[in-house]
């Protein structure tokens, strides 16, 4: 008989939280835990890094996407080119991290942040579509904002960066931008509509760093 892989296991609601080396240790997070959320992943370094990051990032990946029907997609028919896109991209994670917004249309790019060090994506997308937001009031406009992050959508809407990435001397000047972030959330109104770019029918939002 074939031996079994070893897995890890990231949980993020349970009894205890982590990365867990076995799945008894898992199981016993989770049992009677209602609403528990963990994955399994078959080295450690790729648990930790999903746990740096949410659940709704990894849930279903395992499973092939199931192709989208050409009704669905002529009901979600073309993306609105009145509006910008916003995007990031990290080199590990944590690692080098940036974000930018161009316009959807043009791809001109209206704002570039970065490299951070010891960084997240998923920091990145937050910072980049508050930074998004912001500019749009600031200029008054009435363009929506597309952003291919759920996370990054749930942090907006909750004006709170989810993160379980420690502070360090190394990251300090990205979490400055994160709590200058948060405050704005929270001191300011918008009235721009957050759109999720959807990429199974139109490909890479525009202001993808080009680097899968």
């Amino acid at each position: 008989m074939a031996k079994s892989k070893k897995k890890y296991y990231a949980v993020w609601k349970g009894h205890r939280t982590g990365v867990f080396e076995s799945w008894s240790e898992c199981k016993a997070q989770i049992s009677n835990y209602h609403g528990a959320q963990y994955k399994s992943f078959l080295t450690f370094e790729l648990a930790k890094a999903a746990f740096m990051g949410t659940y709704l990032d990894y849930v279903g990946k395992n499973k092939a996407s199931k192709p989208l029907s050409e009704s669905h997609k002529r009901l979600i028919g073309l993306p609105n080119l009145n509006s910008i896109s916003v995007d990031a991209a990290s080199s590990g994670n944590p690692g080098k991290m940036e974000y930018r917004g161009v316009d959807t249309e043009s791809q001109k790019q209206l704002f570039h942040k970065g490299p951070f060090q010891e960084g997240t994506n998923n920091i990145g997308e937050f910072l980049a579509l508050v930074h998004g937001l912001a500019l749009l009031k600031q200029k008054k406009s009435n363009r929506l904002i597309y952003t291919d992050s759920r996370t990054a959508i749930s942090w907006v809407k909750k004006k709170h960066c989810n993160t379980k990435l420690a502070r360090n001397p190394n990251n300090a000047a990205m979490f400055q931008l994160v709590d200058r972030a948060v405050l704005w959330l929270k001191s300011n109104t918008y009235t721009t509509t957050i759109v999720k770019w959807e990429t199974k029918i139109w490909g890479e939002i525009p202001a993808d760093f080009g680097r899968k």
